[in-house]
Protein backbone atom coordinates (compact mmCIF):
# COMPACT_ATOMS: atom_id res chain seq x y z
CA UNK A 1 0.00 0.00 0.00
CA UNK A 2 2.94 1.96 0.61
CA UNK A 3 4.57 1.71 -2.71
CA UNK A 4 1.22 2.69 -4.10
CA UNK A 5 0.48 5.74 -2.59
CA UNK A 6 4.25 6.69 -3.19
CA UNK A 7 3.76 5.93 -7.00
CA UNK A 8 0.85 8.08 -6.83
CA UNK A 9 2.73 10.42 -5.24
CA UNK A 10 5.25 10.50 -8.08
CA UNK A 11 2.95 10.82 -10.54
CA UNK A 12 1.09 13.91 -9.08
CA UNK A 13 4.73 15.63 -8.94
CA UNK A 14 5.93 14.19 -12.39
CA UNK A 15 2.41 16.04 -13.44
CA UNK A 16 3.15 18.92 -11.65
CA UNK A 17 6.36 19.41 -12.27
CA UNK A 18 5.69 19.08 -16.23
CA UNK A 19 2.69 21.68 -15.90
CA UNK A 20 5.42 24.27 -13.98
CA UNK A 21 7.97 23.88 -17.07
CA UNK A 22 5.77 25.10 -19.42
CA UNK A 23 6.69 28.25 -20.40
CA UNK A 24 4.26 30.99 -21.89
CA UNK A 25 4.07 31.35 -26.02
CA UNK A 26 6.58 31.94 -27.51
CA UNK A 27 6.95 35.67 -28.44
CA UNK A 28 8.27 36.21 -32.18
CA UNK A 29 11.17 38.68 -32.50
CA UNK A 30 9.64 41.58 -31.49
CA UNK A 31 12.76 44.02 -30.45
CA UNK A 32 15.56 43.98 -33.11
CA UNK A 33 18.43 46.45 -34.10
CA UNK A 34 17.76 49.42 -36.50
CA UNK A 35 20.58 48.25 -38.56
CA UNK A 36 19.32 47.37 -42.13
CA UNK A 37 19.76 49.41 -44.85
CA UNK A 38 15.68 50.12 -45.70
CA UNK A 39 12.22 48.92 -43.97
CA UNK A 40 11.38 46.95 -47.42
CA UNK A 41 11.92 43.43 -46.02
CA UNK A 42 8.56 44.54 -43.26
CA UNK A 43 6.48 45.85 -46.38
CA UNK A 44 3.36 44.19 -46.48
CA UNK A 45 4.14 42.09 -43.26
CA UNK A 46 5.33 44.17 -40.56
CA UNK A 47 4.51 47.52 -38.85
CA UNK A 48 8.26 48.89 -37.95
CA UNK A 49 7.93 50.94 -34.81
CA UNK A 50 11.24 53.07 -35.01
CA UNK A 51 12.99 54.30 -31.37
CA UNK A 52 15.87 56.43 -31.35
CA UNK A 53 17.92 57.57 -28.94
CA UNK A 54 21.43 59.17 -28.89
CA UNK A 55 22.07 56.53 -25.94
CA UNK A 56 20.95 53.66 -24.28
CA UNK A 57 21.00 55.48 -20.55
CA UNK A 58 18.56 58.45 -21.76
CA UNK A 59 15.41 58.31 -19.69
CA UNK A 60 12.68 58.68 -22.83
CA UNK A 61 14.39 55.37 -24.15
CA UNK A 62 14.42 53.60 -20.85
CA UNK A 63 10.89 54.25 -20.67
CA UNK A 64 9.41 53.87 -23.86
CA UNK A 65 11.17 50.66 -24.00
CA UNK A 66 9.73 49.48 -20.36
CA UNK A 67 6.35 50.79 -21.74
CA UNK A 68 6.69 48.11 -25.04
CA UNK A 69 7.77 45.25 -23.15
CA UNK A 70 4.57 45.66 -21.01
CA UNK A 71 2.33 44.66 -23.48
CA UNK A 72 3.87 42.66 -25.92
CA UNK A 73 1.32 40.68 -26.83
CA UNK A 74 -1.15 43.82 -28.04
CA UNK A 75 1.76 44.53 -30.24
CA UNK A 76 1.96 41.40 -32.38
CA UNK A 77 -1.35 40.63 -33.03
CA UNK A 78 -0.90 44.29 -34.66
CA UNK A 79 2.03 42.61 -36.52
CA UNK A 80 4.28 45.20 -35.16
CA UNK A 81 8.35 44.75 -34.70
CA UNK A 82 10.23 47.59 -32.56
CA UNK A 83 13.42 48.74 -33.87
CA UNK A 84 15.95 50.28 -32.08
CA UNK A 85 19.02 52.34 -32.95
CA UNK A 86 20.95 54.40 -30.00
CA UNK A 87 23.71 55.29 -31.74
CA UNK A 88 24.27 57.72 -33.09
CA UNK A 89 27.70 58.63 -34.42
CA UNK A 90 27.34 55.09 -36.46
CA UNK A 91 24.90 57.10 -38.97
CA UNK A 92 22.82 53.68 -39.82
CA UNK A 93 21.17 54.65 -42.88
CA UNK A 94 17.22 54.61 -40.70
CA UNK A 95 19.16 57.06 -38.76
CA UNK A 96 19.83 58.88 -42.04
CA UNK A 97 16.53 59.18 -43.18
CA UNK A 98 14.51 59.84 -40.00
CA UNK A 99 16.62 62.68 -38.74
CA UNK A 100 16.19 62.46 -34.90
CA UNK A 101 17.01 64.84 -32.59
CA UNK A 102 17.17 63.07 -29.56
CA UNK A 103 14.62 60.71 -28.76
CA UNK A 104 11.92 59.85 -31.38
CA UNK A 105 9.65 57.11 -31.60
CA UNK A 106 8.29 56.63 -35.18
CA UNK A 107 5.29 54.06 -36.40
CA UNK A 108 5.63 52.84 -39.93
CA UNK A 109 2.98 51.50 -41.56
CA UNK A 110 2.84 48.30 -43.49
CA UNK A 111 2.41 50.07 -46.74
CA UNK A 112 5.97 51.34 -45.67
CA UNK A 113 4.98 55.32 -44.83
CA UNK A 114 5.60 57.18 -41.68
CA UNK A 115 2.39 57.73 -39.55
CA UNK A 116 3.53 59.37 -36.56
CA UNK A 117 6.23 60.81 -35.30
CA UNK A 118 6.73 61.28 -31.31
CA UNK A 119 9.45 63.37 -29.47
CA UNK A 120 8.23 61.64 -26.50
CA UNK A 121 7.19 58.05 -25.31
CA UNK A 122 4.07 57.05 -26.45
CA UNK A 123 2.07 53.74 -23.90
CA UNK A 124 1.41 50.72 -26.05
CA UNK A 125 -2.72 51.93 -25.76
CA UNK A 126 -1.96 54.48 -27.22
CA UNK A 127 0.24 53.34 -30.38
CA UNK A 128 -2.51 50.36 -30.75
CA UNK A 129 -5.34 53.13 -30.78
CA UNK A 130 -3.76 54.79 -33.62
CA UNK A 131 -2.85 51.47 -35.44
CA UNK A 132 -6.20 50.42 -35.14
CA UNK A 133 -7.76 53.04 -36.86
CA UNK A 134 -5.60 52.47 -39.71
CA UNK A 135 -7.34 51.69 -43.21
CA UNK A 136 -4.84 48.64 -43.79
CA UNK A 137 -5.55 47.48 -40.12
CA UNK A 138 -9.27 48.29 -40.38
CA UNK A 139 -9.83 45.83 -43.11
CA UNK A 140 -6.88 43.26 -41.15
CA UNK A 141 -10.21 43.14 -38.30
CA UNK A 142 -12.53 43.17 -41.27
CA UNK A 143 -11.42 39.76 -42.87
CA UNK A 144 -10.57 38.22 -38.99
CA UNK A 145 -14.36 38.80 -38.32
CA UNK A 146 -15.30 37.45 -42.19
CA UNK A 147 -13.03 34.06 -41.23
CA UNK A 148 -14.20 33.62 -38.01
CA UNK A 149 -17.71 33.92 -39.55
CA UNK A 150 -18.62 36.77 -37.07
CA UNK A 151 -20.22 39.17 -39.71
CA UNK A 152 -22.55 41.96 -37.95
CA UNK A 153 -24.67 43.71 -40.24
Amino acid sequence: MKSVIALVFAGLFAVSAGAGTVSEPQVPDLFLPADMENLSEFHWKKRPILVFADSEDDPAYQTQMELLREQPEDLVSRDVVVLTDTDPAARSTLRLRMRPRGFMLVLVGKDGDIKLRKPRPWDVREITRSIDKMTIRQREIRDAKEQSGKIFD
